[in-house]
Formats: C-alpha cells, structure tokens, sequence
C-alpha cells in the first residue's frame, strides 16, 4: 500500500466529514492511486473498541467466577457486593478491597473501638479504619465540591458517613487508587497503613479471596486485555496514534515530559499524534481549544477527556487530559504519586469538563490533504 493509498482510506475512515474531502480527492488525484479501495464509513461499535478488550473486561467482571469458595464463606454478602461493585467503578482489584476489610474489621464484625463509633487508639472509624482527618475532618459530611478527603457517597444519600460500609469501601477504592492501584498495590497498601507486614498479610488474605489463588487486575489494567483496543480501531490514523501511546505504558510521569523515557498528560498525547504524522499543541491548556467539542457519549478512540485539576484549572482552562481508547476508558500520565503511564476508567471521575476530536480541527484535515497531495 502507498502513503497516498493510506492517507485516503485514513480520510474515508475517519467519519462523514473528512469522506467529502476524500470524494473530493479523487477529482484531483490520478485514479490509479486509489487502486480498491473501498470508501466507507465504519460503523461507531467497530471505531468504538470491543472485541478482545470487550470480552476480557466481561469475563473478569462475573458476579461470583473470580470469587474463591474461601471468599465467599468468610465475607458477609452485603460486603462482598460492595468489594465487587467499587473495585469495578473505581478500578482496583476487588479482593484487595476485601483484604483490607478484613484485617481491619473483619468485615465490620469486630466489636472493637471505632468501628461502629467513636475511634479506636489512633484515631481510625469504621469498617475500612479511616482516621477522621484523611475522611475529610467529621465522621458524617454532605459530599460537595472541594472535599479535602476521601469521604464518599456510596449508598446515594448524599452523605459520607465513614460508618457506613457502601461509604467506606468506596472511598477505600479512591484512596488505593491514588497511591497507585491497580498497579503498584505494594505502594498503595503501604500508605493505607504504614507497615510492611501489613502490606504482606493484605496480599495473602487477596490471594485467598481470589478463586484463581492470584491478586489479579481489573480489566482496564491488564495488558493482555487491552489488544482490541488497537486492532478495533479500523482507521489507520487512530491505529498509529493508539498504538503509540499504549506502548508507554509502564514509563514514568514527569511534568513537561514529551519521552522517549518519560511523558506528562498532554506530551504522551501530543508525542502519539506526532507518531501518525499529525501536529496538535503540546500543551493541555492548548489541546482543549484546539479539537472539535464532542458531547459526551459520543466519543471515540483517539479523541481527548478533559479535566478540571490543579492550581490555576477550570472549566474553561481544563489542567489534565486523558485520551480514550474504549468507551469509558482513556490511557493517562496522571501525576508522579498516581503511579506509571496506564490504562484507566474516566466515567468515574466527578471533575471532566468534556470531550474533544483533534482529528477534526481544520488543520489537521489539511495536514492529511497535504499528505496525499
């Protein structure tokens, strides 16, 4: 196949738009070029993603497949539906949610201090034995904007009470990962409670909870469920595009990063489009005005999430950028604590300001017009 013959199924591919540009082509360029080509407009399930990551994510996520006998007979069923429903929403592994229930509560059962009210010695409530400060400074507070703590809403009240389970666990989930789950558990274990013994009997209660004997990873995060995200993708342009940025994943995050050992939110972005031959703005302060406003729902892969997060951020001026590669799903460097570049969930998130499509600024349909030209 010739770069020209490339760049115009790229073209063909790519949506409604971008197929008058390329009937438009054909005037202008001999037809030998196009040779049989086919112009045609994928259906949005196949540019959506699927396939191999569609049906991994779906084995991994069974009620009760990837639950041990010893699980199930050790952990109350209300708790268990709670370990599985959070680990899924926030992406964590479920059985390390679970673990951590159970050496601090036993699943809430301990009639200890602290655990149904009060606090014990050092300070921690509830079932998963928060300290009041890290919840956020009161046991039970309405969940508004500019919390400074995990306190979360699990059961739909309005409230973080850290007394109650569904509130805990969720906010459990948050804390694992922040400091780094699904991926680097030792990390995020260890800040949870400050002990490498603790970190160890974690990890040997998820072992037993697990009916495979292993820790695991959610689906989003695990490697070997994430090839449909490349091979779904019927446009060359967003192939090259996802298949450089997925190959980071595992490098570090460092500010201002563009790689080839270390990338920031918008470098590993701006460096994967480069990769397809395209130019966009380095920056995310430039990537949010630059790309056509998708609403949400309507994303595909390749287009970028956008978020409200840091000093100086806001709707209007977003500080954080994720690109998607399945629906509800985007590839991100987050920051030098959230661990290394991976694959995560962004439905989750309360702070996205919305969705772009670089593919479709001007500029870019001139850089691929000026390709086959």
């Amino acid at each position: 196949m010739t770069a020209s013959t490339r760049v115009v199924r790229r073209l063909a591919s790519a949506g409604r738009d971008w197929r008058t540009i390329a009937v438009a082509l054909v005037v202008i360029v001999p037809v030998t070029l196009f040779g049989s080509i086919i112009l045609m407009t994928p259906s949005p399930s196949i540019l959506l993603g699927g396939g191999a990551a569609e049906n991994c994510a779906e084995a991994a996520t069974g009620d009760t497949a990837d639950v041990s006998q010893t699980a199930q007979g050790d952990i109350p069923t209300d708790y268990l539906e709670l370990y599985k429903k959070f680990g899924k929403q926030i992406g964590v592994q479920w059985n390390v949610l679970a673990a951590i229930g159970k050496r601090e509560t036993n699943h809430g059962r301990s009639t200890l201090p602290g655990v149904s009210s009060g606090t014990n010695y050092a300070g921690a409530a509830g079932p998963m034995q928060f300290l009041i400060s890290t919840w956020g400074g009161q046991a039970k507070m309405k969940i508004e904007p500019g919390i400074n703590g995990y306190a979360s809403d699990g059961d739909g009240d309005g409230y973080g009470d850290v007394y109650n389970p569904a509130d805990a666990i969720l906010g459990a989930a948050k804390m694992l990962k922040r400091n780094g789950a699904p991926d680097d558990l030792r990390k995020a274990i260890f800040v949870y409670n400050r002990a490498t013994w603790y970190v160890d009997q974690v990890l040997e209660i998820a072992k037993r909870y697990a009916a495979t004997g292993d820790i695991g990873v959610p689906p989003e995060a695990d490697p070997a469920c994430d090839s449909g995200y490349v091979d779904s993708a019927t446009d060359d342009v967003v192939r090259d595009i996802l298949e450089y940025a997925l190959a980071q994943r595992g490098k570090p995050y460092r500010w201002g990063g563009t790689g080839p050992d270390a990338f920031d939110c918008s470098g590993i972005i701006y460096m994967a489009y480069r990769n397809a031959g395209l130019t966009i703005p380095r920056t995310t302060f430039g990537q949010w005005p630059f790309g056509m406003k998708i609403e949400e729902g309507e994303e595909r892969p390749g287009d970028l999430v956008f978020f409200n997060a840091g000093p100086g951020t806001s709707a209007d001026n977003p500080g954080h950028v994720g690109m998607v590669v399945s629906p509800g799903k985007m590839i991100e460097a987050r920051c030098t604590l959230c661990g290394p570049i991976k694959v995560t969930t962004y439905r989750d998130r309360p702070n996205i300001v919305g969705f772009t499509r670089p593919l479709e600024n001007e500029t870019v349909v001139a850089q691929l017009k000026r390709a086959v030209t």
